[in-house]
């Protein structure tokens, strides 16, 4: 009776369906219990604001307070109300006048890491990012690590870091999808150790979802040194990626060392040939990245003169960059402009 019942006509369509409206469901409920959760949270964050604020609070208690509220909602409540919990509640409110902005996208953890950050243009970048390209919680904290505002923001003028802080990334042109600087601290390449061009590019495969998340969004991996045949002479491009929102190809040749003029010359004919040979009738130029451990920025100005706009040399670094001094050249370019 069973198997009658399972073969006949909708049953598994109607078991499909019940499936799909239970996980709807589950979604749903999740994201109603973060989102109550997430306004306690900042609530119970303006209570102890307030009561601060009321003057005698420091008076009686003084930098035990936060501990004894612990102590006491532990007591009535259970757990939940740590020392630490009750400290990020109560900075979630002062940095969010309205909570709403973010309980209803954002979960709690989430919230945790971004008011960690005082720069409320940097706070609102990573905000912006980690809703539009559903970031989980360990990508917001490499992001943060490794800089990516700063570093976004450091090759733009002060209309641009703007722009960045208010929009997220934008990828409407090849140069809003370069970065000047990548981080592959995540190959785990000590400084000073030796290796090869073969090396570099083995880590970045075997470490390809992270090597992507440091590409930014659209990229799609296509293949590891790419064959091209000019003239019975063969050619390889190290990694080709495609990028789905410009809809081009991205070639990336690796350099250990400092960039060549030959390098830039040779990147340019492999741009020619995918722009003739590869390209469908609706991709736009391909772009070319030369990922170089150095990069002396005259010659590269003399060797790409007249060339293609879509061919960058970008540095790549095996270690995080330095904070203070990506901050500072970030402050120095919006003082600039304002005096």
């Amino acid at each position: 009776m069973d198997e009658l019942v399972k073969n006949s006509a909708g049953f598994e369509k109607m078991i499909s369906d019940i499936e799909a409206l239970v996980n709807t469901s589950k979604n749903e409920l999740a994201t109603s219990i973060n989102k109550v959760m997430t306004v306690t949270y900042w609530s119970i964050g303006k209570y102890i604001v307030e009561f601060e604020q009321d003057g005698n609070a420091k008076a009686a208690y003084g930098k035990n307070l936060l501990s004894t509220i612990s102590k006491e909602l532990t007591l009535r409540l259970g757990k939940g109300y740590s020392r630490p919990n009750l400290n990020n509640m109560r900075k979630f409110y002062l940095k969010y006048s309205n909570c709403q902005t973010v309980s209803d996208r954002l979960s709690w953890s989430h919230i945790c890491e971004l008011i960690k950050i005082d720069d409320e243009l940097e706070r609102s970048f990573y905000e912006k990012e980690c809703v539009v390209e559903n970031w989980n919680v360990r990508t917001l904290r490499r992001q943060m690590d490794s800089a990516l505002f700063l570093r976004l923001a450091s090759s733009r003028d002060k209309e641009g870091i703007l722009k960045l802080a208010q929009n997220g990334i934008e990828c409407q042109s090849p140069e809003d999808i370069v970065k000047s600087t990548y981080t592959l601290e995540f190959l785990n390449i000590p400084e000073q150790e030796k290796y090869s061009e073969n090396d570099l590019e083995q880590k970045i495969i075997d470490n390809l979802q992270k090597f992507l998340l440091e590409l930014g969004k659209g990229f799609t991996f296509v293949k590891r040194q790419y064959p091209l045949t000019i003239n019975n002479v063969h050619y390889h491009v190290d990694l080709v990626f495609y990028h789905r929102i410009l809809k081009c190809f991205v070639l990336i040749d690796l350099k250990k060392n400092s960039v060549q003029h030959e390098d830039i010359g040779q990147m340019n004919m492999y741009m020619g040939y995918f722009a003739i040979e590869e390209n469908m009738p609706d991709d736009n130029p391909p772009i070319g990245i030369i990922l170089s451990k150095n990069k002396d920025e005259l010659l590269v100005e003399y060797a790409t003169y007249g060339m293609d706009s879509n061919l960058f040399v970008s540095k790549y670094e095996l270690y995080l960059p330095n904070r203070k001094e990506l901050e500072k050249l970030v402050k120095d370019i919006l003082d600039d402009e304002e005096n």
